[in-house]
């Protein structure tokens, strides 16, 4: 594989235009239930769902012309991506949540699908068809299992790369735990497809603190950035121990905006309990982190300190992002920081990190 910048982005969002679902869905049908941007007495848009709006506002800025191009346009995007110097740009959702779940909290199965559906379809004709450069990964109903595999196969087919589920569906709605049997289906398909299934941090709220009204804005976005990367513990946590990984050795699971010194700690302190606690009695098979490093992955994008540590994950385990278009993306100096946090790593290493990684993971 030859890249022009040896840069692959695996930790990207789309923001989904006013027009997403509006135009795919069945107004006869579903009425003012579709997903749809709504202009206050005030001037702010808002997003809806379901006859309700999404939290005070959900575009920041708050007004669509204030949005820039490179966040809801490819071509665009694919702009940005060159003056970063990113050759491929992993995909996942914005309003439709950073792993879906807010049409996971539907009540209305037929609803959730419609919107997943229409999702899916729009990265495809929108984004990934403009592209191969724009990886697309797919959104799907949580429940029931057998809507949730009939959408992964249907999305594989129509081109996306990757999975992306929420890793505590038992937030959203009345299902199973996460790690009951019920969920087989969804760990065999990515097993068989030979997709990664993805778990974006933040996407499971109640398993983070949240800010207490004393933050100002501006630390409370500072607060809930830091604690949805490390939010991911819990869930990293539960795949070790769960069996999951056990039972299906061919999954691969990609905890996204992870970042990475928090993971190190994580798997050197699961081997020190699991050892503790005499697990290899109980029939694991492989200590934590043979079991992370056979088919687990975190992406990060600003560590530089961590990748110190990075023998714990391996560096055949860790993706590199630039977290575009969110505020703490590395963009547009993504090359300098880069420069900066791998000037003590091997070259090999730095290709592993950088791009081979994801490559090879997303078959590109």
């Amino acid at each position: 594989m030859e890249l022009k910048y040896g840069l692959i982005s695996a930790d990207d969002h789309v923001q989904e235009h006013g027009e997403v679902w509006t135009r795919r869905m069945s107004r006869e049908k579903w009425g003012d239930r579709i997903p749809h941007v709504e202009i206050q007495s005030d001037g702010i848009q808002r997003w809806a769902i379901d006859g309700a709006p999404l939290g005070k506002h959900a575009l920041s800025p708050r007004r669509w012309e204030e949005i820039p191009r490179a966040a809801y346009d490819p071509s665009e995007r694919l702009k940005a991506m060159d003056v970063d110097g990113v050759d491929y740009s992993i995909l996942y959702p914005t309003v439709a949540g950073l792993a879906g779940e807010r049409f996971g909290k539907l009540a209305d199965a037929d609803l959730e699908l419609a919107c997943v559906q229409a999702y899916n379809d729009w990265l495809i004709e929108e984004w990934a068809s403009v592209s191969p450069r724009l990886v697309p990964q797919c959104i799907v109903p949580i429940w029931p299992m057998e809507r949730t595999v009939a959408e992964i196969r249907r999305a594989v087919v129509l081109g996306h790369r990757g999975v992306v589920y929420p890793a505590s569906p038992m937030e959203l709605k009345d299902v199973p735990h996460i790690n009951e049997l019920d969920y087989d289906p969804l760990w065999a398909v990515c097993a068989e497809l030979e997709v990664p299934l993805c778990f974006h941090s933040g996407a499971s709220p109640k398993i983070q603190m949240r800010p207490g009204d004393s933050f100002t804005p501006t630390a409370a976005q500072a607060f809930g950035g830091i604690v949805r990367s490390v939010s991911s513990i819990a869930v990293l946590a539960n795949f070790l121990f769960s069996r999951v990984l056990d039972r299906f050795p061919k999954l691969k699971i990609v905890f996204a905006e992870s970042s990475l010194g928090w993971s190190a700690y994580e798997i050197e302190y699961a081997d020190y309990q699991s050892a503790a606690d005499g697990l290899q009695s109980e029939g694991y098979s492989l200590k934590p982190s043979e079991l992370f490093q056979r088919q687990c992955f975190v992406s990060c994008w600003y560590d530089q300190e961590s990748l110190r540590v990075r023998k714990y994950p391996g560096s055949a385990n860790i993706l590199w992002s630039t977290n575009f278009p969110l505020e703490s993306s590395t963009w547009p100096s993504t090359r300098a920081h880069l420069d900066r946090a791998f000037a003590e790593v091997p070259d090999a290493e730095r290709q592993q990190i950088q791009w081979r990684n994801a490559a090879q993971l997303y078959k590109l």
